[in-house]
């Protein structure tokens, strides 16, 4: 679409104009923006009413969709109208010039980075088919994965199913060689255009299904989020980015049971997705059959939606809301889960760990509570610990000294004026923010872990206040630290 130095041209003179998120938001405010994120242009429109200046005159081209004097865009983009046309990102009608193609501002990592992807479907509640090919630009699924997916250095990494190349550009900060894939032709097109604009060429892009195009490859790192939605075949054209040519959630299922395969021994799969829960059928035993052999993992279900949810939320993302025979494909969503089992859809995420182990941790929960974003640290933690936690034999466990991590308070539950709690649970601040309840026993051991005295010894003086015997203890207390280890309400002291 534009050659890498066309891009170069524009993004230079995007920066200048301060075509930047902070700039928009300060232009239209803070409750403009926000609706702008549900798809209503008017507040932003009002509040740009009298300004004519080329910072506005691109937030009407590009993120309201509105017309504007093609005078108005040479003055903003000076020498680059013929160049934007011919790349298919604007067209010109008489004396206006409108966008075909958007170009907007994304904050990336403390630093502005610029989008290239299609148009925002459904602006002000115009019901409008989505095109099959539509590359979707950052979207709340996006940034979801680039908080889930863990931020380390590594020498290799894989973005699948790219789309607009949003989280290659995240990666591009951390990881020294990227091949980003995708099946749509349309994404890596403009993947492309979006990479150059922001001057990153680590990236190598691949067209292909799944992991086709790096069938031979291995990488530390994936990141994905793939064309989860579970939608019936019949409803006409597939939308790429949202639906694969699987049943069901076979096309996330495919994922993860293969996903291990391309990564190098320690690797790390992140993905972004959707789950059936079929009736007379347990999810957790279910996800957990996916995890293939020597990996850990990590799975967390943050929504949980019927099928009438669903099929609304997904019917009307495809502009079809009040469109002629919404009813009829209502139905086919309908007849299509009924014809499956399937009873519910999950929506969360899947962390996979190559650990290589015999003695694999799968960790599958419904999680709606509220959490710390990014969320990849802690989860990048959670492996970590459960590392240390299996290498660890109960002697070499008791030996350590442990601190309680600095996010945990204590919480206390009972009646006012009452000499004891009835409830004292531990609670997180950071991360997943997790509670633990404690007993008496459980609680003065971790108390008291200072990182001055060994675990052992910790147990054993505990048993002494309680006038209990220290082995019966050990006994008790083991699992449930091992637990909170893992959990990440001890950690080693240095």
């Amino acid at each position: 679409m534009l050659t890498s130095d066309q891009c170069q041209l524009l993004a230079a003179r995007l920066a200048e104009l301060d075509y930047t998120v902070d700039a928009v938001v300060a232009a239209i405010g803070d409750p403009a923006h926000r609706a702008l994120g549900r798809n209503q242009t008017t507040p932003a429109t009002r509040a740009l009413d009298g300004r004519d200046d080329p910072l506005s005159d691109l937030i009407r081209l590009w993120l309201l969709q509105q017309p504007i004097a093609a005078a108005a865009l040479d003055a903003a983009l000076p020498q680059l109208r013929t160049t934007l046309v011919r790349a298919g990102i604007l067209a010109v009608d008489h004396d206006r010039v409108r966008a075909l193609v958007d170009v907007r501002p994304y904050s990336a990592d403390d630093r502005t980075c610029y989008i290239c992807a299609d148009l925002t479907p459904g602006l002000d509640g115009v019901v409008t088919p989505t095109r099959p090919d539509l590359v979707l630009g950052v979207s709340a699924a996006s940034t979801s994965l680039a908080q889930l997916t863990p931020r380390a250095p590594v020498g290799s990494a894989l973005d699948l199913g790219a789309g607009c190349g949003v989280q290659s550009l995240h990666l591009a900060r951390h990881a020294d060689r990227i091949v980003a894939t995708d099946l749509n032709p349309r994404a890596i097109e403009l993947a492309e255009v979006t990479l150059w604009l922001n001057g990153v060429d680590t990236v190598e892009l691949r067209q292909g299904d799944l992991f086709a195009p790096v069938a031979e490859d291995g990488f530390d790192l994936i990141s994905t989020n793939p064309p989860y939605v579970i939608a019936p075949p019949s409803t006409g054209p597939r939308l790429t980015y949202r639906e694969g040519n699987l049943a069901g959630d076979g096309l996330v299922e495919r994922i993860v049971r293969r996903g291990p395969d391309h990564l190098n021994p320690g690797g790390t799969l992140s993905v972004l997705g959707n789950w059936a829960r079929l009736a007379g059928t347990d999810w957790q035993e279910r996800l957990a059959g996916w995890v293939p052999a020597g990996c850990d993992a990590q799975v967390v279900q943050r929504e949980l939606l019927d099928p009438c949810e669903y099929a609304e939320i997904w019917l009307a993302d495809a502009g079809l809301a009040g469109a002629p025979g919404y009813r009829r494909r209502y139905a086919e969503w309908m007849d299509y889960f009924q014809s499956l089992g399937i009873e519910a859809v999950g929506l969360g995420w899947i962390t996979i760990r190559k650990s290589g182990t015999s003695e694999p941790s799968i960790r599958i929960e419904h999680w709606p509570y509220a959490i710390e974003q990014p969320i990849a640290p802690a989860l990048t933690a959670a492996l970590s610990s459960v590392e240390l936690d299996r290498r660890l034999g109960e002697q070499e466990l008791l030996s350590r000294r442990w601190v309680v991590a600095d996010d945990v308070v204590a919480e206390s539950v009972g009646p006012p004026g009452a000499a004891d709690p009835e409830h004292l649970v531990l609670r997180q601040q950071r991360g997943m923010r997790r509670g633990a309840e404690v007993d008496t026993a459980l609680g003065g051991v971790v108390g008291a872990c200072d990182g001055e005295l060994p675990l052992g010894l910790l147990i054993d003086s505990v048993a002494g206040l309680l006038d209990v015997d220290a082995a019966a203890l050990r006994a008790d207390l083991v699992p449930r630290i091992r637990r909170l280890l893992r959990d990440g309400f001890l950690t080693e002291a240095r």
